[in-house]
């Protein structure tokens, strides 16, 4: 388990719910990465680096809503300048993503 945070920590993360628009394979990355450019809505697109590539096809992964922090400062994975952090559930065997039950408006705030 990860130390514990206070509630004011918490809050500071923004996270919101955006839909795949465009998703395809990072040929240069030293681990197997599909690059996706996620649409948030009035808030914009978002490019992130996600290792889905064992459990998703990336023509599987366009229309797909997911969940992802957006307020983290960018970074560089590999050649990719990474916008937002994709939520996903992750073990040694499988990555899954994070995504609403219900489809909702692309920007809409995760509480």
């Amino acid at each position: 388990m990860i130390k514990d945070i206070n509630f004011d920590d918490f809050s500071k993360i923004d996270i919101r719910v955006g839909s795949i628009i465009d998703a395809y394979l990072n040929k240069v990355s030293k681990k197997p990465a599909f690059i996706l450019i996620i649409d948030f809505g009035p808030l914009g697109m978002y490019k992130s680096s996600a290792q889905l590539t064992k459990n998703y096809k990336a023509e599987n992964l366009i229309g797909v809503q997911v969940t992802a922090v957006i307020n983290l400062p960018k970074k560089q994975i590999g050649k990719v300048m990474s916008s937002c952090l994709v939520l996903a559930a992750i073990n040694q065997e499988n990555t899954t993503l994070l995504i609403p039950s219900k489809k909702v408006i692309n920007g809409t705030m995760v509480a």
